[in-house]
C-alpha cells in the first residue's frame, strides 16, 4: 500500500473513532465511499443477514459507537480510506440532506425555494463539504420516525439519507478528494430537522381503497390535492413515483391536468413531469 493510502487510513481512523465518541456509529468505507468490507455472504443465497452471523461486511449494520470494534473493522479493511456514519440511530436519529451541485443543478437554491414555500428555514448545523463542491447538512429526526432515503424526491440535486443510509464522514479521503466540515460548524450539534421539512421527507398518507386498486387514480389525486406552495413539489413527487413504477406514459397527460386545475401552467407541468422522467431514467 502507498504510504499516502496508509496515511489516509490512519487519518479516517482517527476522524472515525472521534465521531464514535460523540455517540455516531461508523463504519469504515473505500475510496468509491462504499463499504470497506465484502459481505460474508457474497456467494450464499440464504436468507439476508443483517449482521446477526457476527462477521463484518454487512454495510451499515456493521455500523458502531464501540472504539474496539471500530478498530477492528478498519484492521479488516486496511484499504479504507474514509468512513461512514450511519443515520436513523440513537442519540441523534440523524437525517442527511445532501445538497448536489453537479449537473447544472443547484439544490442549495431548490432547498431554499422549498423553504419559502412550506414556511421553514434549516437551522445551523454540521454542514460537510463533498469533493465537488456539494454539502451534507446533519440534522436530528424523532426517535419515532423513521425517514426513508431518496434521491431527488424534494427536487432535483437534494438526496436525502435516513434509516438504513450513511453519509460520508468529514476528514474522510475518496477517489474524488476529501470530505471536511465547513469552518465554524465542526463542533455544532445536529440540530433539530424542522417539522415543515420533516413533514416532506415522510411518504405521503395512505390513499383510500380505490386508489390503491389503481395507483393511477392515487397519484392524480395526490397531485389534485395539493396546496399552494406544494403544488411542484407534489406534481414531481407523483411523477416520478408514476415513472419507477411504468406508468408515466400512461400518466403524464393525466398528471398534468391535475396539476393544471391546482394552478400550475402547461408548460411548468410539462416541464416538471419531463424533469421527473428524466431523474428515473426515462425519456419524457
Amino acid at each position: 500500500m502507498a504510504t499516502t493510502d496508509r496515511q489516509a487510513t490512519t487519518l479516517a481512523l482517527a476522524h472515525a473513532l472521534s465521531a464514535a465518541e460523540r455517540g455516531l456509529a461508523v463504519l469504515p468505507l473505500s475510496r468509491t465511499k462504499l463499504p470497506a468490507l465484502r459481505s460474508p455472504h457474497h456467494d450464499d443465497p440464504g436468507p439476508a443477514c443483517h449482521g446477526e452471523c457476527g462477521r463484518f461486511g454487512h454495510g451499515v449494520y456493521d455500523a458502531s459507537t464501540d472504539p474496539a470494534r471500530v478498530r477492528e473493522m478498519f484492521a479488516a479493511a486496511p484499504w479504507a480510506t474514509g468512513y461512514g456514519i450511519a443515520c436513523g440511530l440513537p442519540p441523534y436519529h440523524l437525517i442527511g440532506v445532501d445538497l448536489d451541485t453537479k449537473s447544472g443543478t443547484d439544490a442549495p437554491a431548490a432547498l431554499r425555494e422549498l423553504g419559502l414555500r412550506h414556511l421553514f428555514t434549516v437551522p445551523d448545523t454540521v454542514v460537510v463539504l463533498t469533493p465537488s463542491g456539494g454539502r451534507h447538512l446533519w440534522l436530528t429526526g424523532p426517535p419515532d420516525v423513521a425517514v426513508p432515503n431518496s434521491a431527488s424526491r424534494l427536487a432535483p440535486g437534494i438526496d436525502i439519507r435516513g434509516a438504513g443510509g450513511y453519509l460520508v464522514g468529514p476528514g474522510s479521503r475518496t477517489a474524488h478528494g476529501a470530505y471536511g466540515t465547513l469552518p465554524g460548524t465542526a463542533q455544532l450539534p445536529p440540530a433539530a430537522c424542522p417539522p415543515a421539512l420533516l413533514r416532506l421527507l415522510l411518504p405521503p398518507p395512505r390513499t383510500p381503497h380505490r386508489a390503491l386498486a389503481d395507483p393511477g387514480h392515487g397519484l392524480v389525486h395526490f397531485v389534485l390535492t395539493a396546496h399552494e406552495g406544494q403544488r411542484n413539489t407534489r406534481l414531481f413527487w407523483a411523477a416520478c413515483r408514476a415513472y419507477e413504477n411504468g406508468l408515466g406514459p400512461a400518466l403524464a397527460t393525466p398528471l398534468a391536468e391535475a396539476a393544471r386545475r391546482t394552478g400550475l401552467t402547461e408548460q411548468e407541468a410539462r416541464a416538471t413531469i419531463a424533469s421527473a422522467a428524466r431523474m428515473t431514467g426515462h425519456r419524457p
